[in-house]
Formats: C-alpha cells, structure tokens, sequence
C-alpha cells in the first residue's frame, strides 16, 4: 500500500494548522488510542482475578497490552514489563541489578545518551561501590561506534546502557555489533529504545539487548513505560516488591495495580501503527511494513529538510551519523537558539530549543546544557510542513 499521509493525519484530532516539529519529545495522540483509554475507563473492571467478569476483563486488558507490545518488539510477551515511565523502570532495574555488583564492577554508559540511561546506572553503581567508564562519540560526525564501546569493557565490566537512537542529534548506534563485544565479556546489554521505537523497527533478539525500555507516548500513545526482556533474564533478578505480591515474571516488577485504560491505549496504539501502511497476515508483518513506510517517508523529507538548512547562513546542523533518524539538531552562529524557537513559533511552527535531558551530548557538542534547536519529523510530517520550517528560519537567520 502506498503512504497515504493525508489520511494519516486525519485520524489526530489535535493536528491543525501548526507544523509539528516537536515529536521527539512526545507524538500527538489518534482518535483510536485516546476513544480505547476513554472506553477503559468508563467499562466495569476490577483488579484482576478470574471470578468475577470485571476481574477477567482486567487480566484480558494486560495480556493484550503484552500481546501487542511483544509484536511491536519482537518480543517474548511473558517479558514485557510496564511501569510508569522509561525513567521510572530504568531505576528500578539499575537498583534490582545492583544488588549482584561487587566492589571494583563495572558499568560503562555513553556521552550520546539521555540522561535517563545514564544517571540511574551512574548512582546505582555509587551505591555499590562500582566503576563507571565512560564512551565517548565522534562530535564531528555524532558517531559512536562498536570500537568506542570496546575500548571501555573489560572482565569486570557487568552492564553497558546504549541509546537505540540519540534523542538529541538522531545518532543510532550498531547494536548488534555492540551486543556481541558486551556478550563476549559476559556482561548485560541495556538499550533505551524511547527514540528509536518511534521511527524504525525493533528486533529486541537481533539488537541483541537484554534488556530494551521504550515510552509508548513517544510513537501515538499513552504515558507510561515499557520493558521488554527475556523471561529467562527476569526470572534471575530479586526486585524489591511487597509479600503479598505476585512473585510470577513479569508480574514481580510491576508494583501496584497496573493502569488499565493506558495498557488499553497502548493495544491500540500498536494496532494503529499496523494498519499505516499492512503487508502481511499477522500483526508483526504489518508493524514492519508500516514501520518500513514510515522510514521512508521520513528519510525524504530529512534529506528535503537538510538540504534547505544548509544552505541558510550562519546555521550548523550537529546531526550527521550515517544510520540516525529524522531529528535534526541545528545551531547558529551569532543567534540563540531559543530565539528561533520563539520566532517560529509566531509563525505557528513548534521547533523546540533545549539540550532535552542529553546533558552528556550537549556537553561532548560543545554547547554547554543549552543544547539548540531540535528539528523532528514525524509520519504525520508533511512537505508543506518543511517548507514552512525553512521559510521561517530563512527569515529568522535574515533578521
């Protein structure tokens, strides 16, 4: 089927006349997400159980949200975790893993990450006495390649935390190939895939990842987190949860009763994103062939988008790795970013300014934490959308 952007855009109500440029930082919402959390929560459900018809629709709700998520990843439904947020999980699991450090262990972690797979890593090892090592990345380029990581691992080395894709300049990293040198140490593989989940395919097993978090509001859904893991990996880890709790995988990680109307949401998020552009008989085959639209459509108006920055004067555009998604990160000269941002704004274009939470990465710039103005694209992104974004910052720079 072909991409059918217009109809695309149809099913978001909150999509107007502003040109979006602000996905990075959460996507807008289709009618069929927010009408299934609405249903949700209006539906007669209890916590879950198998006696009552309120209890059962319950558990069916998690088990869907396990189903659907599984399919988006390519992963084990039995490992699918949710949590609050990417953050939020990240957290606990770098607590939970801490507890089989020992003194002199090591965990690396990289200037191209949010902070949100840095900073738990970095005080979980603190609490225990382990060594961080730190990988860098090329600024010049925003490369960080599986030779940057090998030169931080060693025998001690217990856990490496690799963004899927840099939130800030699009960077996305050889996973595999990095899974296979933090595996040949015997270590554990943590991707935050928040970014890279919005705009490419995801193969947990071929990534090679232990462990991969994601937020589905970052691709058409509700706030909330997701983990997906191999049961067998989850089994080995002791989480602080309550007595009475579930001890099952993946049950022993979700603390509290889970948000129903968001697991709702997130099913119908994954059955949105399969029907963009289906191939297939199955929900992964359609999820990988919309996905694979999705790249495509993007790709072409990053490539339309690029070449019109670049050519406006005094502008800088940081994102320039070979494998990166459709987020642009651009500087200028003489002028503040946060300029541009309230500039393009007047002219009803939301591009937002700000290093968003990749302290690391602004710093490794250059740039201090101001980072500068994030340039996204999205599959509801049009090409009217990118002339205007141009149009404005060829009058911004020209003022």
């Amino acid at each position: 089927m072909s991409y059918d952007v217009d109809a695309l855009r149809a099913c978001f109500p909150s999509l107007g006349p502003t040109a979006r440029f602000d996905g990075p930082g959460g996507s807008q919402v289709p009618a069929v997400v927010a009408d299934a959390v609405r249903r949700t929560l209006t539906s007669s459900l209890a916590n879950r159980g198998r006696v009552t018809a309120a209890e059962r629709a319950a558990d069916r709700i998690v088990a869907d949200a396990r189903r659907a998520m599984a399919d988006l990843l390519a992963a084990d439904p039995d490992g699918i975790v949710f949590g609050r947020s990417m953050t939020q999980l990240t957290y606990d699991f770098a607590r939970t893993l801490a507890k089989t450090w020992q003194p002199g262990d090591e965990v690396v972690v990289t200037r191209l990450d949010h902070d949100a797979n840095v900073r738990p890593w970095i005080q979980a090892a603190d609490a225990v006495g382990a060594v961080v090592r730190w990988v860098g990345f090329d600024p010049g380029t925003g490369e960080l390649t599986p030779d940057d990581v090998a030169a931080a691992l060693s025998d001690r080395t217990r856990l490496v935390a690799v963004t899927g894709a840099s939130n800030l300049i699009g960077t996305r990293p050889a996973l595999a190939d990095i899974a296979a040198l933090v595996h040949e140490r015997g270590a554990l593989f943590f991707v935050d895939g928040v970014h890279l989940a919005a705009h490419h395919p995801v193969d947990v097993a071929a990534f090679g990842s232990d462990f991969f978090v994601c937020s589905p509001y970052k691709f058409f859904g509700p706030h909330c987190g997701v983990l997906a893991a191999h049961p067998g990996v989850l089994a080995e880890l002791r989480p602080d949860k309550l007595l009475p709790a579930s001890d099952a995988v993946p049950e022993r990680f979700e603390l509290g009763t889970l948000p129903y109307e968001l697991l709702a949401g997130c099913t119908a998020t994954v059955d949105f994103i399969a029907g963009i552009a289906p191939r297939g008989s199955d929900r992964r085959a359609r999820i990988v062939s919309s996905l694979e639209a999705v790249v495509e459509h993007e790709d072409r108006l990053r490539v339309r988008m690029e070449a019109g920055l670049l050519g406006l004067p005094g502008v800088s555009v940081r994102s320039r790795a070979k494998l990166r998604t459709p987020t642009l990160l651009v500087t200028f000269a003489d002028r503040d970013p946060v300029d541009a941002y309230r500039f393009l704004e007047t002219l009803d274009v939301n591009a937002p300014a700000g290093s968003f939470y990749a302290l690391e990465t602004s710093r490794w710039l250059g740039l201090g934490d101001s980072g500068g103005l994030r340039v996204g694209l999205a599959p509801y992104s049009t090409e009217l959308e990118v002339d205007r974004l141009l149009d404005g910052l060829g009058r911004f720079v020209r003022l």
